[in-house]
């Protein structure tokens, strides 16, 4: 294993950023811990991702808190995927309905003229 970023599941929705920096640091120095939220909502979406300061640390983290019990759920613990394997069809394909959308509503006067 190369990557320090680990994937953190089934986190309870009451978790804290400033929790998991505390859990994790038992197994080395942690970098960051970022809770993915809602966008609309705010609400935290039950995982996170922790990124320790090495690869080792990332490991031991891995072997010493997955399914380690916070607030009566079992965390799942495992190393993060590199965001290049996720399909980047779903933020272009996004983008370009939003600038559609911009560009109609832009050209709305123009069409009723001609």
């Amino acid at each position: 294993m190369g990557n320090k970023k680990l994937y953190v599941g089934n986190l309870p929705y009451s978790s804290t950023e400033d929790q998991l920096k505390e859990l994790f640091s038992q197994a080395g120095t942690v970098e960051s811990a970022r809770i993915i939220t809602d966008k609309y909502s705010g609400r935290s979406k039950g995982f996170a991702f922790v990124e320790m300061s090495s690869a080792e640390e990332a490991q031991k983290a891995i072997q010493t808190l997955n399914k380690v019990e916070l607030d009566g759920r079992a965390l799942a613990v495992s190393e993060a995927r590199p965001q290049e394997d996720r399909p980047r069809f779903g933020g272009g394909h996004g983008n370009g309905g939003g600038s559609r959308f911009q560009g109609g509503r832009g050209g709305y006067g123009g069409g009723y003229q001609q």
